[in-house]
């Protein structure tokens, strides 16, 4: 995970050789829901890692496929082998941009966009996903909610199973970030 952190840095640093300060979260939370006519499939993780910029809005996450964890060991290993074939594609990420100038020295909660690649399951799309900034005494809480289609990831649901995993799956993704570095 540090190995992470340090080229989510190392890549923000030589983006943007200006004097500033990066804000950092190694524990972002990630949860995923998917409600299907037989069966509600929920997972979550607290290991993802994010580097945030605030100078240029530049915003880089990435998180472990393996270390989402599931209230059944079944759901789990098919959802790492059949799936997301965990062992091929081990990492989503997503590098963008937040299109709002966030006062991280100003307390307050601003509405955010950020615009960016999304790589799942070997697959990367383009989009905007709407959330939320909180800035309260040096810190930023980034937090959002957004769908993901599993056939624009080309995650193959067999049709045998297709009444217990939804075709699209509501993520949320949270995290604070605290300074990490300063120029």
């Amino acid at each position: 995970m540090k190995y992470i952190c340090l080229i989510l840095l190392a890549w923000l640093s030589i983006k943007n050789q200006a004097s500033q300060d990066l804000y950092a979260c190694k524990n972002v939370k990630v949860s995923l829901f998917s409600s299907a006519p037989l069966e509600d499939i929920t997972a979550s993780t607290s290991t993802g890692t994010s580097v945030y910029n605030p100078a240029t809005g530049d915003l880089a996450f990435s998180v472990n496929i393996r270390s989402f964890q599931f209230p059944k060991s079944l759901m789990q290993e098919h959802f790492n082998e059949n799936y997301m074939e965990s062992d091929k594609y081990p990492k989503a990420t997503f590098k963008g941009k937040i299109k709002e100038t966030i006062d991280v020295t100003k307390n307050g909660t601003y509405p955010v966009t950020a615009t960016g690649d999304l790589q799942v399951h070997g697959v990367t799309q383009t989009r905007t996903i709407t959330g939320t900034a909180v800035v309260n005494n040096g810190t930023v809480s980034l937090s959002s909610e957004f769908m993901v289609k599993c056939a624009d990831h080309k995650i193959e649901i067999p049709t045998l199973v297709f009444k217990k995993i939804a075709e699209s799956i509501k993520m949320n993704v949270s995290g604070t970030y605290t300074v990490a570095k300063s120029s």
